[in-house]
Formats: structure tokens, sequence, C-alpha cells
């Protein structure tokens, strides 16, 4: 049975009772009432079951958080400020609402995705309040009460998307308005007056605040990928060129990768932007061989990002020092240049010190690394939780994605596959990146970590991400499969 293109797979009726030949209908057999009944109770009792699970690890991530900054505050100060513990426990409230949330609308949706947000987003805001407490910094100028405004706004947008997104299939329709969306908030850094100078010119200036659009064209670049890899994929999955073991597609088919490919690269030379780039370019290449099955295009992929990144490292400068800064990190004169290795090397450094168990929360020295709170915010928790804190932290992705990966492919339309996929290859991916960076395996690029680092957009991106999770996990759930044969 062929499913269409995003939407629903026809569903075979079940007989409920047979009709005799006087016409009138006779009671079902048996085995048929009990699997009306245990198809009925399933309906009640699975979905709490779920419920009960989230909320029994949302509690634990609750101890968890209120524990690291109790800590931060004990090794740092010397002392337990209450205040900060109330701004935690209301973000824990609005965590607890999105529960209650699911438990009305959603009560079939995935129960992990949740609290390994929540954990992954307090024992970031216990770290950067570490680092304000080290720098004197209070009110608005702490980058922890910004980061806890901004996680409020995250999950107050996670509750509302999935109280309105009813069905996400919806977003199908829409596809080339995300496309064109996306790319227009790719370029909002580019109109004279709203782009700051932050480096890479991926901010904009909103008056009080700034925000990073890029976060937010992930999301509708991730729907508009879903939507046009679902109608182009028979063209995409034609007979190709069987060579070296693999069906290579033809050349007018590399169109759309070419295209996108075309499209990082200008990110990366207009806007200096060589993380998102990457990202953006990343997630089409794996939503296309969750698409079309071939591995061809994941090694075509390869050449091209690895040819873009060649000739950017020859033709642009901030390219080229970024990988100077990865091949001779440890060289003096590179590390005492202007935009050298210093940042990179402290913060190895920093992990180092840090060692098996780390120095302990708040007994660190993080603040010796600039930009500790967002772009080197792993290098921190490294120091202060050692490499078994950071592989504890790694677990929590590890298992994010691959729920995300399993709502996927768990789904029975294309859409809700390819969306659920490519959402949650970009949080890996992402972090990838950034971990990668920071540790010298590959040259470091501009993201931020998800959940963990100080950032408004990012938070709010992330946290969207989880909402769009939730919906297609509990349309996966609540749905039927299809009985064959």
């Amino acid at each position: 049975m062929r499913t269409p293109p995003g939407g629903v797979t026809p569903i075979r009726p079940e007989p409920a009772a047979t009709t005799g030949t006087a016409g009138t209908a006779t009671a079902p057999a048996p085995e048929q009432a009990d699997t009306a009944v245990l198809r009925a109770l399933r309906k009640i009792r699975v979905p709490q079951t779920q419920r009960n699970r989230e909320l029994a690890l949302l509690v634990f991530a609750f101890i968890i958080n209120g524990a690291a900054v109790a800590l931060v505050q004990l090794g740092a100060a010397g002392e337990i400020d209450p205040k900060f513990l109330v701004y935690l426990g209301v973000l824990s409230a609005l965590a607890l609402a999105l529960h209650i949330t699911l438990r009305i609308v959603a009560r079939d949706a995935d129960p992990f995705v949740v609290p390994i947000g929540t954990l992954l987003t307090g024992i970031g805001l216990a770290e950067i309040y570490r680092l304000d407490v080290h720098w004197g910094r209070t009110g608005w100028a702490a980058y922890s009460n910004r980061q806890l405004a901004w996680a409020g706004i995250a999950l107050v947008g996670a509750i509302l998307l999935v109280i309105l997104l009813r069905n996400y299939r919806v977003l199908f329709r829409y596809t080339y308005i995300f496309g064109l969306a996306g790319i227009l908030l790719l370029l909002l850094p580019l109109v004279p007056g709203l782009g700051t100078d932050a480096g890479a010119d991926v901010w904009i200036s909103l008056g009080i605040f700034s925000f990073q659009p890029g976060e937010i064209a992930k999301i509708c670049l991730a729907i508009f990928f879903a939507g046009y890899l679902v109608r182009t994929r028979d063209s995409l999955t034609s007979t190709g060129t069987r060579f070296l073991g693999f069906t290579w597609p033809r050349a007018r088919e590399l169109g759309p990768l070419l295209v996108v490919w075309l499209v990082s690269l200008g990110i990366i030379v207009m806007q200096h932007d060589l993380g998102t780039g990457l990202l953006i370019f990343g997630m089409f290449v794996a939503m296309l061989y969750v698409a079309t099955g071939k591995t061809s295009w994941v090694l075509i992929g390869v050449v091209l990002a690895a040819g873009g990144a060649v000739v950017a490292s020859r033709l642009l400068p901030y390219v080229s020092g970024r990988f100077q800064n990865w091949l001779s990190a440890f060289d003096p004169k590179l590390y005492d240049a202007h935009g050298g290795s210093f940042q990179l090397v402290n913060g190895i450094f920093g992990m180092a010190q840090g060692g098996l168990i780390g120095t302990g929360l708040g007994q660190g020295r993080p603040w010796l690394t600039p930009v500790a709170e967002s772009d080197y915010i792993f290098p921190s928790l490294g120091e202060e939780l050692g490499l078994i804190g950071l592989f504890a932290i790694l677990a929590l992705y590890m298992v994010f994605t691959s729920r995300g990966i399993r709502i996927g492919l768990n789904g029975q339309d294309d859409f809700g596959k390819l969306l659920a996929v490519g959402v949650s290859f970009t949080i890996a991916l992402q972090v990838f990146i950034m971990v990668g960076g920071v540790t010298r395996l590959i040259p470091l690029t501009g993201l931020t970590t998800p959940f963990l680092a100080a950032g408004g957009s990012s938070l709010v991106a992330n946290w969207l991400i989880v909402a769009i999770l939730l919906r297609i996990s509990d349309a996966v759930r609540s749905r039927p499969r299809v009985v064959i044969g």
C-alpha cells in the first residue's frame, strides 16, 4: 500500500461484527472481543504510562538542576542565594506546564525529549551562572538572567506550538513558503540598519536585544527540505549509473544538491558564518539520504563539502585563520597573535585541568577562556565536571537524537519521517561541529552548543524543535498501523 506524499496512509477498516442470513448482526467472536478490549485499555493506559515516565524523569531533572546551582553557589560564593533558585523554580514550573499540556493534547508524545531538554538547559544555566558569580555580573547584565528569560520564552513557545499545531502535516502545504521564509531570515542580517557588528554577520538588532534569525531559518529550511524531497523523491531515486558498487545519480538530478551547496557557500562568503553553512548543507544531505536510500548522495555531499572548505580556506582570510588555528594551535607565535589560538588552547588546558572527575562546580577557573559562557561552554563544563560529566552530557545528546530519529523512522508518512530525522540530525550535527571544534578535532566554527550555551535565539529554536518532535511522535503512536495481507 503506497503512502500519498505528505498525506495520511489509508487504513483498512476492521470488521466489528458479522451479519447473519436473516440480516441481523451477530456478536463478534471471543477473540475479536478480547482484541477490542485490549485496544481500548491500551488507549487509556499506554499514554498515561508515557506521561508518568516523563513526569518521573522531569522530577529527576529538576533535582539535578537545583543541585547544580546550589553547588555553584557553595563553590564560587561560599553560600546559597535562594533568589536564583526561585528563578530556576519558575523555569521548572514552565517545564511542568509543558508536561501538563502534553497530558491533555498529546498524550502519546515521546516521554524523553522534554526531560532531556530541561536537564541540558538547567546544566547550561548553572555554568553560566557560575561565570556571572566570578565576574560580579548582576541584573540584566548577567548572562544567566538573560538565559533564564529566554528559556522561559522558549518553553512558552514550545507550549503554544504543541497546542496550535494539532496536525503537523499541515506544514506540508506551505513547503515553498517555509523555504522562502528561511532564505529571507538568512538574509536579514545583511539589511542595512538591522545587522550588528558582532564578527559574523548573523545577528540583527531589535532594540533592547539581538537575535540570530539563522536559528529559526534552519527549522524553516528543514520543513522546506522535507516537503521538497517528498515531492521530488521519485525523480531523485530513478535509476542511475552503477559504478564502484554504488548507483550514482544522473547529472540532471544533481541540481538540488548543487543549489543548496551554493547557498551554503554564499552564507560563508557573505555572512562570514562557516558553521551555519555547514549545518544547512549537512542537514540537506542527511535528509536526501533518508529520502532516497542512496549512499552515493552522501559521498557526493562529502566531496562537495570538502571542496568548498578547501576553496574557502584559500580565498577567505577568516576561514584560513580557522584552519591555521586548528593545525598549529600550540605554535607560540600563533598563540600570541591577534585572533590566534589563545582561546582554543586555553579551552583545551581547562578540560585537561578537569581530568576525569573535574574540579567541582564553582571551583574551577573557566573564566580564563574567552567567551566561556557561549562558544566555550563545553570546555567550561569539562573543567568542572570532568571527563565523566562530559560523557554524560554527550550521552544525553545521543539519546535525544536517537529518539528523534526513531520517531521519524516509525512514522507512516514520508513528510513526518523526513522532518523528524532532519531536525534531530541538525541537533546532532551542531553538537559534533561545536564539540569537535573546541576539542581540536575539526576547525572551530561559530555555532552554539544546543540547550547549553548562552544564546536566546538558539534556545528558542531548539525548544521549537522539541515541540515539533513531540507533535510528530504523538501522531506516530496514536495512529493505527497498516494491516497488510
